[in-house]
């Protein structure tokens, strides 16, 4: 076992009300949503703020440009006290169900928002709304300059160049002949976008989100059940890995409640037991990398047609 290098950090949705109105078809949204949304963006954000003040932590608030223009004085907050501020759509929307036109409007929208309220500094991360992506994100992150995305899974402990997302694959679709559909997916071919790995196990929306009458999301886990998958997960790392990062997802209407603030102090303070641990936000994460000083790896995968 050699000498440890960890990488730890938050990367905080603040979905706010963005994501109660993206309703897709413009159906009306319950104003008890709405009032859940904004939690997040007051309470929310105070109590991750004080949070991280208490543990000398930055973190990145990945926000919708809808959030910021809707709650400009508790974003000022997250701007004033250091942290990153990333894009995270404008109002939540769902890229994989928007066209390429319309996925770049958003981004377009997005980064001009963010960048105004950042003082001319342009935001250097993306993560997708719902991490539902699409086969235009990558090539377009990279065609604006943004630096890293947080949206994939090919791994989740290390960093790595995203696929372009110029490999194709077939779908089974039983209507046809099976051979329409045997064929193995074409190569993975690198962006020059880095990938700081999204990871559905360490996310606090889908255990402790209660959204009646949606499965998977009854939202009342034992917050120490999900302490310790996670915390299952480090160690894991900590065991199988000199190097590797650990980007935490959560977001302020559910991370801000009394009982999941006391379930990331505990987190944070074993963490803090651990040697070679660094805090940090992702977009410091993404420059260790890009000036290697984090190996990361390589992703691989298909064949060549």
């Amino acid at each position: 076992m050699g000498k440890k290098r960890v990488l730890v950090g938050y990367g905080i949705d603040v979905d706010a009300v963005a994501n109660w109105i993206n309703t897709c078809d413009g159906s009306p949204q319950n104003p008890t949503n709405v009032s859940r949304g904004v939690y997040g963006a007051t309470v929310g954000i105070d109590r991750l703020l004080k949070l991280y003040a208490k543990y000398d932590i930055k973190a990145t608030f990945f926000t919708p440009a809808h959030s910021i223009e809707s709650f400009p004085t508790q974003l000022a907050k997250v701007r004033d006290a250091g942290h990153e501020i990333g894009l995270h759509g404008y109002t939540h929307e769902h890229i994989s169900q928007l066209s390429a036109l319309q996925q770049q409007d958003v981004l377009t929208r997005s980064i001009d928002s963010l960048t105004k309220f950042c003082g001319d500094k342009r935001p250097q991360g993306y993560t997708a709304p719902a991490w539902s992506t699409s086969k235009e994100l990558i090539s377009q992150l990279q065609a604006e300059g943004v630096a890293y995305d947080h949206s994939f899974m090919h791994h989740d402990l290390q960093p790595y160049f995203a696929p372009d997302n110029s490999e194709t694959w077939v779908e089974t679709n039983m209507a046809k002949s099976a051979d329409a559909w045997m064929m193995p997916m074409t190569k993975l071919k690198p962006s020059k976008v880095v990938e700081i790995p999204a990871n559905w196990h360490l996310d606090d929306w889908p255990p402790l989100q209660p959204i009646p009458g949606r499965a998977g999301a009854q939202g009342f886990v034992d917050t120490h059940v999900v302490e310790k998958l996670w915390l299952e997960q480090f160690d894991f790392a900590y065991r199988e890995y000199d190097t590797f990062i650990f980007p935490m997802s959560i977001h302020p209407q559910v991370s801000g409640k009394p009982q999941v603030i006391l379930m990331h102090e505990r987190i944070i303070e074993y963490i803090n037991k651990h040697e070679g641990v660094e805090w940090m936000p992702l977009c410091d994460m993404a420059k260790e990398f890009l000036e290697g000083r984090m190996p990361g790896v390589e992703v691989e995968g298909g064949v060549d047609p």
